[in-house]
């Protein structure tokens, strides 16, 4: 069973010290309202058609407690959830959205406290007429995203853990922050000045 309270502790920071670059997000998908909490959860996968967001509407009421709702927008234009959707999605447990696309209603989702990252906000309604299979792989915010796989996501960005490598990930990034936190900022001054200079002088680099 995935622990995913222990991932919700460890910042994103960690995380991609620890993966490549095809493991974050798109820096423009971002949180849409300030003092929004780190989320961490399973992908529950979804993908709509240019100004469509039928599949949005189905996908809140098939995804599990807890899940994040990843969904792959098909444009910039058309908001695929609003004030409603996100209500409904909060009330059954659904834990988050991220969006590679735009959505609506900010306001209203604040005052849920509800955490939507995306790229941005537009009023302008979705369609719902083009369906899509649910749960399945998509690409969001530039990272290949699977059914099941952990994402985890802060004010500094989102990162998805592959679902093969959530053990070990989990065991490395609890062991980065413990050090992190027991080092003192002067040990770590230390350390890393004398990694620098000693890159400095392989590099020929001379005051």
């Amino acid at each position: 069973m995935v622990d995913y309270a222990s991932f919700q502790q460890i910042p994103s920071t960690i995380l991609a010290n620890l993966l490549t670059r095809e493991n974050v997000m798109a820096m423009e998908i971002r949180p849409l309202w300030q003092g929004m909490p780190r989320i961490a959860g399973s992908a529950y996968t979804v993908q709509c058609a240019p100004g469509d967001n039928l599949m949005v509407h189905a996908a809140i009421y098939r995804a599990e407690p807890g899940a994040i709702l990843v969904i792959q927008a098909g444009d910039l234009e058309y908001a695929v959830a609003g004030g409603n959707v996100c209500a409904v999605a909060q009330k059954r447990g659904i834990a988050a959205f991220i969006v590679d696309g735009v959505i609506r209603d900010v306001g209203e989702i604040r005052k849920l406290g509800f955490p939507v990252f995306a790229r941005g906000l537009s009023p302008i309604p979705g369609g719902k007429n083009i369906t899509h299979p649910l749960n399945m792989p998509i690409r969001c915010g530039n990272v290949n995203v699977f059914p099941g796989d952990v994402v985890v996501a802060d004010e500094d960005g989102i990162v998805v853990v592959p679902r093969d490598r959530l053990t070990d990930l989990l065991k490395k990034a609890q062991t980065a922050l413990a050090k992190e936190a027991s080092e003192s900022l002067e040990t770590w001054e230390a350390a890393h000045r004398s990694r620098i200079e000693a890159i400095l002088r392989d590099k020929g680099y001379v005051d």
